[in-house]
């Protein structure tokens, strides 16, 4: 098993450090809401990642500042030297990867790799911190999680591509997969993307399901019912209350 799947109970995740916690609105990916999380007792943050036009990686969603920042602009256009000025709802910098995993230390990070001018910094990244144990690293883009791979080698946890979850939904005699979990909703649109079927070809092949992003309770308690191995959450809050009520807040 990959040392970052190595946890006592289901795995709870913090979605952009707990974006819907009522402590954390407006503050998305800051460290403010990974600090947060980790008081609640969180050992696993979701991330996701951007590279600046000189290669600085950073723990940012959008590919924009506009959204949630007091300054615009692409930031894989812009240099680390202007984006280090934006601030997160007007008060928070944007952390470096290398902050995150510098400062929390004892937490586990799932990040998300948003474009293609991420991989080889967040590559470089983890093997400058010695980190890979330490990350699951996914992305929307198979060629990206391929290229992550080759990069950084089977010691590295990473998450199914599209086409791999295609594969084991619709068609698993073609699945020839070196990934270690699955990260999906439940639904994409009209789709159901996790199935009984699915659920259970994953556990056959030893691969963990992990489940983005549930905020309610009673689909919380649903889930872990069904048997998933994690739920990704904004509500971290409520995630924990969940997990206490079941006697499944077990720290690793």
């Amino acid at each position: 098993m990959y040392p970052y799947l190595d946890h006592e109970g289901p795995i709870a995740m913090a979605h952009r450090g707990g974006a819907l916690h009522p402590d954390n609105l407006g503050y998305e990916n800051s460290m403010h809401a990974f600090e947060q999380a980790v008081g609640l007792g969180y050992e696993y943050l979701e991330t996701d990642l951007h590279a600046t036009s000189d290669g600085v990686v950073v723990a940012f969603h959008d590919h924009r500042l506009d959204r949630v920042t007091d300054r615009s602009g692409v930031i894989a256009q812009l240099p680390w030297s202007e984006v280090r000025k934006a601030r997160i709802n007007g008060h928070e910098p944007i952390p470096l990867l290398s902050e995150v995993l510098e400062h929390l230390p004892q937490v586990r990070l799932n990040l998300d790799i948003k474009a293609d001018n991420g991989v080889l910094p967040t590559a470089k990244v983890l093997r400058e911190l010695s980190a890979i144990d330490r990350v699951c690293v996914s992305s929307f883009s198979q060629a990206r999680v391929q290229l992550i791979r080759r990069e950084l080698g089977e010691r590295l946890a990473t998450g199914f591509g599209q086409q791999e979850i295609a594969r084991l939904r619709f068609a698993p005699f073609r699945l020839n997969s070196p990934g270690a979990c699955l990260q999906i909703p439940e639904y994409y649109g009209r789709l159901r993307v996790l199935t009984p079927g699915l659920l259970r070809r994953a556990h056959a092949l030893g691969k963990h399901v992990h489940v983005w992003t549930v905020d309610d309770p009673a689909s919380m308690h649903r889930l872990l019912d069904a048997g998933v191995d994690g739920l990704i959450t904004d509500r971290t809050d409520l995630l924990r209350e969940v997990l206490i009520e079941r006697g499944e807040w077990a720290r690793s």
